[in-house]
């Protein structure tokens, strides 16, 4: 049975993904953070480290875990050891999000180091949403399902990505995480509207959004190739989508993603503190 609970249980400020090297300062000063995100993966263990450092944190923070290697959009089924391990941790941490990918990740009985995109078609709307449906019943609660960040669309696609994740919501009952600069990064690689995608969007279903940093390349033909790195400041433009992003949807859990090339404390929290700006706008002065 699922847990009754809304999916939505994180505060709506901003939080950070939680790396070892940032323990001290969290503890001694967190502002403005008000919650962590961890990988899954990271912490599937019974102990050593890592597991004392979690325990302590989630004492004080609201944890949400992010899955990336469960293959939500696999052809085969899910890994069963794997689904097990996520549940241990989801049965002692008891955080307060988990979320994972719209995009699969294995191919027989290999794992890719990579989170691929799919087509939106008929089947694989029923395959997502029947693994979806089976990671629900496992943990006993929703989970979030993050759009993308793609490179190129599928011909045989016969939904968009937007009505793809609101009927895979409608379906299952699960929440959407919408990562923004993934929005950004698709739209720009496939010369589309960020901001309609943003418009289109379920919002009453997203449970959490993310920010992040994205590298600059070029493709073949010179036009303006972006991939999804997490290993650098929010640019502008992202920025601008996020201000959008609220302003139409309203206040949500926000994460800055930072996964390489990983800064120290104060530029983390400074790219926190922009979030909380624009989630918290200043008061209108009293006359």
């Amino acid at each position: 049975m699922l847990d009754a609970t809304p999916f939505d249980r994180l505060p709506h400020a901003p939080g950070v993904g939680y790396k070892p090297q940032h323990y001290a300062d969290i503890l001694r000063d967190p502002a403005p953070v008000e919650w962590l995100e961890i990988h899954a993966e990271n912490y599937m263990g019974d102990g050593g480290r890592p597991i004392a450092q979690l325990r302590h944190l989630s004492e004080r923070f609201p944890i949400s875990v992010h899955g990336v290697g469960l293959s939500i959009g696999g052809e085969g089924r899910l890994d069963a050891d794997h689904l097990a391990r996520l549940k241990h941790l989801m049965d002692w941490l008891k955080p307060a999000s988990f979320s994972e990918h719209l995009a699969w990740s294995t191919h027989d009985s290999h794992f890719l180091n990579d989170l691929l995109p799919l087509p939106y078609t008929v089947q694989t709307l029923s395959r997502v949403a029947s693994h979806i449906e089976q990671v629900q019943d496992t943990l006993g609660r929703r989970m979030l399902l993050e759009n993308p960040s793609t490179y190129l669309a599928f011909e045989e696609s016969d939904w968009s990505e937007v009505d793809f994740l609101a009927e895979i919501a409608r379906r299952t009952g699960c929440g959407l995480l919408l990562d923004v600069n993934n929005v950004f990064v698709s739209a720009t690689n496939q010369q589309t509207d960020p901001v309609f995608y943003i418009d289109a969007f379920p919002h009453a279903a997203v449970g959490e959004i993310h920010l992040g940093g994205h590298d600059e390349d070029e493709d073949e033909t010179g036009a303006p190739l972006l991939i999804d790195s997490h290993g650098a400041e929010v640019v502008d433009p992202v920025w601008a989508l996020y201000t959008h992003t609220i302003a139409v949807g309203g206040e949500k859990p926000t994460l800055i993603e930072w996964d390489t090339d990983v800064p120290e404390w104060p530029v983390l929290a400074a790219e926190a503190a922009r979030a909380a700006q624009v989630l918290e706008p200043l008061a209108e002065p009293v006359a």
